[in-house]
């Protein structure tokens, strides 16, 4: 066999890896794809068949939610304001800390420390949230409790807490990146013009990465808003609109765990309610990440 037929035969052969690894390649991506599709398929099948139970409008509207235990109601106000107290609180925590931390690493720390710190931050991120549900019931509570004797066993004011410092790794690390990538030159630029170290970091470093941490902050929202096991064990399963951290709440997630351990038979209304609740959560969830995107596409600066 001649070398054009070797070199024909090789490129042959390479044709064929190519072309099954590019198939294999979107084999991968199409599993996620029908498996988000799915998951919107299932959540709108169930939906439907609720809201054709219950009005739409008593869903979003009424603040009165039972819809296990007679007499039923179905106003899911109480889950949505339980879940967006835990997420405003645990933000208040999360994003100042967070982005001191990010700073603290990109800007001040030396190599030695950064090696130490943000390594500790990624397992911090790697905690599974039940450990922090168990942490929050047996030393935030309790802690609170010493201040607040008013304060239960079940609380808003522990799940924030909880929630806020199992977010702090997304939002530091997130955060983080995005000021490292930063140019040096930029930097430099204002050291040249007599700027200290602290306004480097907050009218140079910090304005020139706003896309990514406010990307960072979106996606630790949403991470909040998804929560499970550490808001059920540490605010409760008691379904309140209340201003007062101190009192047990109920989130969506909370609910959803609910249903899912009970005897409630399948296709009874209180099941159905499951469904209704989980397409308003990935709704919220969806919108947020979209959220994100735009954000980062909108005020990313691009450096040569």
């Amino acid at each position: 066999m001649s070398s054009v037929d070797l070199t024909r035969a090789g490129s042959g052969i390479d044709g064929t890896k190519n072309r099954l690894i590019r198939y294999v390649f979107f084999a991968c991506a199409a599993v996620t794809v029908l498996t988000t599709a799915g998951i919107i398929v299932v959540l709108v099948e169930g939906a439907v068949a609720f809201f054709r139970e219950v009005s739409i409008v008593e869903f979003f509207t009424t603040a009165d939610w039972s819809p296990i235990i007679r007499p039923r109601s179905y106003g899911v106000l109480p889950l949505i304001w339980g879940t967006m107290l835990i997420v405003v609180g645990s933000a208040v925590i999360a994003i100042p800390v967070g982005t001191a931390t990010a700073v603290y690493l990109a800007e001040y720390a030396d190599r030695r420390v950064r090696k130490v710190v943000k390594p500790t931050l990624e397992v911090l991120a790697g905690i599974p949230t039940i450990v922090y549900g168990f942490f929050a019931l047996s030393f935030i509570t309790p802690l609170l409790q010493r201040f607040f004797p008013e304060t239960g066993t079940f609380n808003a004011a522990a799940g924030a807490i909880v929630v806020g410092v199992m977010v702090i790794p997304m939002v530091s690390s997130l955060s983080e990146d995005a000021m490292s990538a930063v140019p040096d030159e930029l930097r430099q630029a204002a050291y040249g013009l007599g700027a200290t170290k602290y306004e480097v970091s907050t009218d140079v470093v910090i304005p020139a990465s706003v896309s990514g941490i406010t990307a960072a902050y979106i996606l630790a929202i949403s991470r909040a808003i998804g929560e499970t096991m550490a808001v059920t064990l540490a605010a409760g399963m008691h379904p309140n609109v209340t201003f007062n951290p101190l009192e047990p709440i109920q989130t969506m997630t909370a609910y959803m765990v609910q249903v899912g351990i009970s005897d409630v038979s399948v296709g009874s209304i209180g099941y159905q309610s499951l469904f209704a609740v989980g397409i308003t959560l990935f709704a919220m969830t969806l919108s947020m990440n979209l959220l994100s995107l735009w954000v980062k596409s909108r005020f990313r600066e691009e450096y040569q």
